[in-house]
């Protein structure tokens, strides 16, 4: 995960996700890469339709 995005002025703007959470995405969202023998989805935070609470 990422620091975050910055806004016009160069400041930095915080995530609204964590590490750990669990997130619904589009079938056809992100990038799909393989590293070291394991899948991984590289995706951006525009992306992510919702966090999901446990």
């Amino acid at each position: 995960m990422g620091p975050g995005a910055r806004d016009d002025e160069g400041n930095r703007i915080a995530m609204d996700v964590s590490v750990g959470d669990k997130v619904l995405f589009a079938k056809y969202g992100g990038t799909e890469i393989k590293m070291d023998g394991d899948k991984l989805l590289i995706l951006r935070e525009s992306d992510i339709l919702a966090i999901l609470e446990d």
